[in-house]
C-alpha cells in the first residue's frame, strides 16, 4: 500500500435489533431511542457526507430483519451509488441470494464481525436472537463472495475473550477463505471494546495500545495484501501512528448515532462511544503532515 491511506465514513441508517448481545448498545434489552431513517432522511445523510469529500461509505444497521429488511437496505445502497464510488455494508448475515441482490444494488464489499471465535464464550455473550447461531455467522463472508461481492471484511471485538486467540482465529478465517476464493479482496478491522449504554454485565479483558499494535502488525505480516482498518473507537494519536506503522484505512467524520450527519440532534442513540471525532479534513491534514498520502477512492469505474 505504500504511503496510501484510504478514507471512508460509516452511516448508521437504523438501530433496531432483535439480538440480546450483552456487550452491545443496540441490543434489544437496552432502553435506547430507536430510529429507522426514511429514504428522504438517508438521502440527506448521504448528501451531507458526500459534501465533505468522502467517496466511500459503509452502511450499517442493527440486526433486525423486521425493521430494516433486505429491500430497505438495498434501496439505501442504490441511493449510495449516486453519491459514492465505493459502497460497503455491515449488517446482519444474509443468504447468498440476498447478498447477490445487494450486489446488484451497488454493494462492493461486506463486513461481518464474528465478535469472538471461542464458541463457549460466544454462547455466554449472545443470549437471544438469530446471532446466537455461531456457524451461520461464521460462513457469512463465504456466502457474500458466492453472491459476487468483490471484498469481505473480518474482525473480532478485542477484549471479549483472549484477544490473541481471537486475532489468530480471525487471521486464519480470512486466510483460508482467500485460498478458496483467490480473487477476493480481504480486509481486517481491529476494534476494541468501548463503553456502551447500560453496560453492567460484562468485564472486558484488557487490551491496551501495545496489544492493539501487536494485533495490527500481526495481521500485516501474515496477510501483506489485506486492508487494515483502525476504528474511531481509538484516539487520534493511536490511529495516526498505526497508519504510519501498518494500517491503511481510516474512518473520518464518524458518528454512530442515527441521523446525526445532516441533523444537529440524533434521531436514534449511538451504538458505542467514539474517541476520534475529527472531521475528514482534520484527519486528511494530519496524515499529510506525517508524510502519508490520503486517498479518497482506489477505484475508477469505466
Amino acid at each position: 500500500f505504500g504511503n496510501n491511506v484510504t478514507f471512508f465514513t460509516p452511516l448508521y441508517i437504523a438501530n433496531y435489533c432483535e439480538n440480546y448481545c450483552i456487550y452491545c448498545g443496540f441490543n434489544s434489552h437496552n432502553k435506547i431511542q430507536r430510529a429507522c431513517l426514511s429514504s428522504e432522511q438517508i438521502a440527506a445523510e448521504m448528501q451531507a457526507i458526500a459534501a465533505t469529500g468522502q467517496q466511500e461509505i459503509l452502511i450499517l444497521t442493527g440486526e433486525s430483519r423486521k425493521m430494516s429488511d433486505v429491500h430497505y437496505i438495498g434501496e439505501a445502497c442504490k441511493q449510495a451509488r449516486q453519491y459514492f464510488k465505493v459502497v460497503g455494508v455491515e449488517i446482519y448475515p444474509l443468504n447468498s441470494d440476498e447478498y447477490a441482490y445487494l450486489h446488484e444494488c451497488g454493494v462492493d464489499y461486506v463486513t461481518v464481525f464474528q465478535e469472538t471465535y471461542n464458541k463457549d464464550k460466544y454462547a455466554q455473550l449472545h443470549l437471544a436472537g438469530h446471532k446466537r447461531v455461531f456457524p451461520y455467522r461464521f460462513y457469512a463472508q463465504e456466502r457474500a463472495l458466492r453472491g459476487k461481492m468483490r471484498g469481505v471484511g473480518f474482525a473480532a471485538l478485542l477484549g471479549l475473550d483472549d484477544f490473541r486467540r481471537d486475532a489468530l482465529a480471525t487471521g486464519l478465517h480470512a486466510y483460508l477463505l482467500q485460498k478458496k476464493y483467490p480473487h477476493a479482496e480481504i480486509a481486517f478491522s481491529c476494534p476494541r471494546l468501548r463503553p456502551i449504554i447500560n453496560n453492567d454485565k460484562i468485564k472486558p479483558m484488557d487490551v491496551h495500545e501495545r496489544q492493539l499494535l501487536q494485533v495490527v502488525c500481526a495481521y500485516r505480516l501474515f496477510m501483506p495484501f489485506a486492508s487494515i482498518t483502525v476504528s474511531s473507537r481509538e484516539c487520534a494519536r493511536v490511529r495516526d501512528n498505526l497508519m504510519l506503522i501498518a494500517a491503511n484505512k481510516i474512518s473520518a467524520g464518524v458518528n454512530t448515532g442515527i441521523g446525526a450527519h445532516s441533523k444537529k440532534q440524533e434521531l436514534g442513540d449511538e451504538q458505542f462511544e467514539i474517541d476520534d471525532s475529527r472531521s475528514l479534513q482534520e484527519i486528511y491534514d494530519a496524515l499529510l503532515k506525517i508524510g502519508l498520502q490520503p486517498v479518497m477512492s482506489e477505484y475508477v469505474y469505466v
